[in-house]
């Protein structure tokens, strides 16, 4: 009788876990997170995130901390609802949320150097 080779035959291979990451590397991974968030909600103007990507809610909620974010959670009829900061840290999956850039103040204007601080006043003169 001769060998007969199996052809049916699977090796089970053994594998190689990625060593651990330092917290520096875990900081730098999610900065990297927080900047692509941040710029894709930016250059679309607002970015929907499903109610069970709990990963984005939280990277979100940070970024809205820090006021480069603002969140509403959507309800059933569409219609958002403001988050605070406190509330959006917990990021419940039961609604998605509608996030947009926030909300910026009229720009600050400069005054003209005329009649501006540098303007020397009498001293016998109340001011």
């Amino acid at each position: 009788m001769g060998c007969v080779a199996a052809s049916n035959v699977v090796p089970f291979r053994r594998v190689v876990s990625p060593p651990p990451m330092s917290e520096r590397e875990v900081g730098l991974r999610r900065r990297g997170e927080q900047r692509v968030l941040m710029e894709t909600v930016y250059a679309l103007g607002t970015m929907v995130v499903s109610a069970e990507d709990r990963e984005t809610k939280l990277t979100a909620s940070r970024l809205q901390v820090y006021g480069f974010l603002a969140i509403e959670e959507l309800g059933e009829d569409g219609r958002g609802r403001r988050l605070r900061p406190s509330e959006a840290i917990r990021a419940r999956t039961d609604r998605p949320w509608r996030l947009s850039k926030p909300a910026m103040a009229s720009p600050v204007t400069i005054p003209s150097l005329e009649g501006f601080l540098f303007e020397a006043e009498p001293l016998d003169q109340p001011a």
